[in-house]
């Protein structure tokens, strides 16, 4: 089956125009030609698919919008970016045609061509009747300019990627927490949960691990952390497992031994079954306003939810740095961990 990207032109491949008075020729719409070439090289067909209402008339002359398409997809073709088809539709609203967006008449010939992938398959479009016009085909729509879908270069990381996302809303008499991940996207990582050291922790678990992580908490701080620390952790590692989804492709395994003055040694297991062995001797009660008894506690909460087997080696003078490298290795060791290449399930027991 192929994979088909059906994409409008106006305000999609090109500016949209204020009027018919305007010049034919519009700007390409930022990031496009990277994304397209992107989404072709993973095996998509490029076809566009346009509404050009009057085309053909006195005030929308055909041959001025032929020249002008012409030199856009010479344009195109020039980057390396190839259409199968250039589908168009000049009629009116009021002609009540069967080929008109989001009437699929337009496209019918081209999918009934050779079976279509409907569940990879998509339409770009900045326009509510481009998502309808993918409801009606049974596949993917994604509005330009819409929240998550803002730019060329998101669109193509949902297509092509096929990002492991998870947002996880928590809901205590404890805590309100909401957590969001993305393990196939970088992001400057974010934490704010009312305990600063505990805040910079986490931001080292999403820089190091290498993927987009977002972390809200309002905690009962005025009783103590625990409640705090504790349910993040959970959290954190029910977002984690939500967005493996399947687990098909990951490493599953994560190794990681000595990093920095403060030697930690780290492996992490993500076969579904939740154990923690941590081995260290703190030497302050405290680091900033984390009590370090709940460092152990934050992992073994974490691997709960997570489904993993975690150990943690660390050995050290210095408290701070031996805080920091737990979170530190632990995130170089799901970054290992977390990495997708192919399909397979890394088991024989047919499910992770």
């Amino acid at each position: 089956m192929r994979k088909v990207l059906f994409v409008d032109r106006g305000g999609t491949l090109v500016e949209n125009r204020k009027s018919l008075a305007d010049a034919v020729e519009q700007p390409l719409v930022a990031g496009v030609i990277p994304a397209l070439l992107k989404i072709q090289a993973a095996g998509f067909e490029l076809v566009i698919v346009t509404n050009q209402p009057g085309l053909g008339g006195a005030d929308f002359p055909r041959e001025d919008f032929d020249r002008a398409d012409r030199r856009l997809l010479a344009l195109f073709a020039s980057q390396g970016v190839r259409f199968a088809a250039n589908l168009i539709c000049p009629h009116l609203p009021e002609a009540h045609c069967t080929c008109r967006k989001p009437a699929i008449g337009l496209v019918r010939d081209y999918v009934d061509l050779r079976a279509l992938d409907r569940e990879r398959s998509a339409v770009v479009g900045d326009r509510d009747t481009d998502v309808e016009l993918a409801r009606n085909l049974g596949i993917q729509g994604f509005k330009l300019g819409a929240p998550g879908t803002e730019t060329w270069d998101a669109i193509a990381h949902l297509l092509v990627d096929r990002p492991r996302t998870a947002v996880v809303h928590r809901r205590t008499k404890e805590t309100d927490i909401r957590v969001e991940v993305d393990l196939d996207r970088e992001a400057e990582p974010r934490a704010k949960t009312g305990l600063g050291f505990f805040d910079h922790m986490l931001e080292q678990l999403g820089k190091h691990g290498g993927f987009k992580l977002d972390v809200q908490c309002a905690g009962d701080l005025h009783i103590d952390e625990h409640h705090t620390v504790e349910d993040v952790a959970l959290t954190l590692g029910q977002a984690l497992k939500q967005a493996l989804g399947d687990k098909r492709g990951i490493q599953r395994y994560g190794f990681l031994l000595p990093m920095d003055e403060a030697d930690a040694e780290v492996s992490i297991d993500l076969g579904g079954r939740p154990f923690l062995v941590f081995e260290a001797k703190f030497g302050r009660e405290l680091v900033g306003d984390l009590p370090t008894e709940l460092v152990p506690h934050f992992f073994r909460s974490l691997a709960e939810t997570l489904g993993a087997a975690i150990h943690v080696r660390v050995r050290g003078e210095n408290t701070h740095h031996m805080v920091e490298v737990c979170f530190k290795s632990v995130a170089r060791a799901l970054r290992q961990s977390l990495r997708r290449e192919g399909d397979a399930l890394p088991t024989t027991k047919g499910r992770l």
